[in-house]
Parts: C-alpha cells; structure tokens; sequence
C-alpha cells in the first residue's frame, strides 16, 4: 500500500495512525476530520472541563490534545480537518469530501465515531447535545452564563455524568429519563437502582418512566423556558441536555458496498465486507458487539490496521468491553459481557457502604464485573475475564448462619 486514508480524525483515528506508523507503514498518510480540531480527549468534556471557567478556547483545546507537534511530526501524516467525507468510491478507491476533494487510496481505516440523536422539532438557543469540543464550550458558557435550571434528558451515563457536573455548578437538576430506570440493560436491576440513588443522594431528581413531549419557549422567542413531558408536566428549564443515545456515523458510507448495520460491519478484526476497508471505535460492529467504549477506541486500531496492511484477517480484537464513569466523586466501573439471564453477585462492600464490588455470572462462569469506588478489586476482575477464567465460587452451604449470598469482604 502505498497511501492509507484515516476517516475521522478521533481517538481511534489517532490510534490507527500510530499503529501504522509502528507496523512498518512508511507511505503516504491522510487523515480525515469533520471537527476542525485535531484529536482530542472526550472523557472530560462532561465532567472536569465543563466544571472549569472558560477561557480562551484554542488554548482548552490544545489542553485536550492528545498529541504534540513532535508526535504529529514522527506520524508524518496529512490532516484533512474541518471537512468532513461524504462518500466512498469503491471502484475507484477514493474517498470523497464535501468540498469536492478526491482522496485517491490503497487502503480505508474508518474511525468516523458516532453522533448524537436529537429531538425533533426547530432548534432552540439553551438546547444541546454532548458529544464534541464545540458543544461542550457552547453548553459550559449557558452554565457559567447563569443557568440554574437544567434538565437533562436521558438518564445514561453521559446523562449522568452531565447532571453530576451541573449540580456540581449548584444547578436545580432534574433528569427525565423515558424507561422505568436508567442503565438497567447494561447493570441489572439491583446495579441499576444503585447508581439511581446516586441521583437522589446529591439532591437531583430523576423522573422515570415518561418521555418528552415538546421543548417550550415564550412566543416569538428561540430560547428554551421548559420541557413539556407525556405525562403533561411542565418543568421549568434555563438549559436542556440531550442525551438519549448516538448512532453510528455512517451517513457517508450508504451508497457504498461497505455493509452496514448498526455500524460498520465487520469481523472480529475489524475487517469489513471489502478487505481494503477497516474499522475501529464507535463506528465499528465487530461481529455482534459495537463498543462506544474509550478502550474500544484504543485497542481496536492496532489490530485493524494489522488486517489491513496483511490484506486479510491474520488478528483478532477479543478483550471484554470496559467502561468507567465518573459522577457524584464515585469512580463507576464495568467490565466484560453482561447477559440479560446473567445473576448478580456482590463480593465486597454495598448500597450502604456507598461503594461495591460485584461479579455477573453465568453457569457459574464470569461473565462481568461491576464496581462503585473499588478500583483495585475491580482491575484483578477485569485481568481474569480478559484471561477468561471462571467465577469465584458461591458462598458454602456450610458458611456463616444467616449469611447473604453476596458475602461481603470476599476476594474472588
């Protein structure tokens, strides 16, 4: 291969452009961006850089790059930013941007991420999403511009995390979530209530179990003054946070054979339908699982561009997914794959410890684990499942009289 174009200048993409250049890849390198910024550190966007006084942006963007000149230098690659890819041709092995620009290429790494779902209707100042730099630069001026009544929707972990930050701010937050409880198909329904009463513990009100009707401004102004739920309340709001979700950003993609569904579809080494295509990151299916994880995005490159450069499947991504979240001061940590039949197990700590360590198991197999503010545990968990060895074995039937089967203090 002569010349490898990176579609989408993000931390996978970043990734993919140093598992390049480490493979042995001395050609020609192109990377593409939508945003105008250079790769950058997503994870702090919703808690400790929307907490911080803004300052002068180019300067809080460069805080959050994940490379310097001396790297970009050693990467030797052509950025492409502010000018998003609108079309792949196949056929001609090119990738197409918006301003009419051909990017003639031997091989295609796809790393385009994700976008965030939005609410129908006419767009309102005090309304965003999360989801890039800019939007949390626009959403941080409304909170430090003296937004004090915010209501987040969607009660996620990004949700979460948005709500945690902005009560931080000392905000009357309110979190409208359109299920009966947030995050019950990735924790369960006891893991799930535990992380709800995160919520009420700081003084934030979760409402479940109703959607959003309409978002409400006074006649004749674009601002936002409430959000009307399906129930008929009204709550009243300075600000609104969307966050209901993302979709894989593979608009660009449609007309082109590369398979989608849900994502790039791809093998488990990121190999799509056309072996000159790869994918990593949030865009990317491998086999049935799309990550929207940052250690996704980290891992999943190396052996895309590994594929890639062999022009075949030669490696596979198969570490377990795992995820961390930070709200309220509590580290929140998930690891491995959860399975709506799996049981649930606490072996260290509990809700009125504030903090925990759990196992989900399934025929008596570890299948993933779960923690609140237990890192270290957490991570001998995390290193078994990747290893793929079983679970702790149950509490004996001869053990303490009158002992739950979640034996506090057990090391699996």
């Amino acid at each position: 291969m002569r010349t490898v174009t990176i579609v989408g200048a993000s931390l996978a993409g970043l990734y993919a452009a140093r598992a390049l250049r480490s493979q042995g890849f001395d050609g020609r390198l192109v990377v593409i961006g939508a945003e105008r910024h250079r790769p950058y550190d997503r994870p702090p966007l919703s808690k400790d850089f929307l907490a911080r006084e803004p300052g002068e942006p180019a300067a809080e963007a460069g805080a959050l790059a994940l490379s310097d000149a001396e790297e970009e230098a050693e990467l030797a690659a052509e950025w492409l930013l502010g000018t998003p890819a609108v079309g792949l041709d196949a056929a001609g092995r090119a990738v197409l941007l918006a301003d009419g620009r051909r990017i003639v290429t031997d091989g295609v790494v796809i790393a385009t991420g994700a976008v965030p779902r939005t609410l129908p209707g006419p767009p309102l100042n005090g309304v965003q999403t999360l989801r890039t730099l800019d939007d949390a630069l626009a959403l941080r001026a409304e909170l430090h511009a003296g937004a004090r009544q915010v209501v987040v929707i969607g009660g996620g972990f990004i949700g979460a995390e948005v709500a945690s930050t902005c009560a931080g701010l000392g905000a009357d937050v309110t979190i409208v979530e359109a299920v009966p409880l947030p995050l019950v198909p990735q924790l369960g329904l006891e893991m799930a209530e535990f992380c709800a009463r995160l919520h009420a513990d700081h003084r934030v009100r979760l409402l479940c179990g109703t959607g959003v009707k309409a978002l409400r401004a006074d006649a004749g102004e674009p601002r936002v003054t409430g959000v009307e739920l399906a129930d008929g309340r009204l709550l009243a709001a300075d600000a609104v946070i969307v966050g209901i979700g993302v979709r894989p950003a593979t608009d660009w993609l449609a007309p082109s054979p590369v398979a989608l569904r849900d994502g790039v579809r791809c093998d488990e080494g990121g190999v799509s339908t056309l072996p000159q295509v790869v994918a990593a990151g949030d865009v990317a299916r491998y086999g049935e699982l799309r990550a929207e994880h940052w250690t996704s995005a980290t891992e999943q490159p190396a052996v895309a561009v590994r594929n890639l450069l062999a022009g075949t499947t030669v490696a596979r991504h198969t570490d377990p997914p795992y995820f961390w979240s930070d709200q309220y001061g509590s580290r929140i940590q998930l690891a491995g794959h959860r399975g709506p039949k799996d049981t649930v197990r606490i072996i260290e700590g509990g809700p009125e410890e504030g903090s925990l360590l759990a196992v989900y198991e399934r025929d008596g197999e570890l299948t993933a684990a779960f923690a609140v503010n237990r890192p270290r545990p957490f991570m001998r968990l995390r290193r078994r499942l990747s290893a793929g060895r079983p679970a702790a074995p149950a509490v004996p039937a001869d053990g303490p009289a009158g002992a739950p089967a979640a034996v506090r203090g057990a090391t699996p």
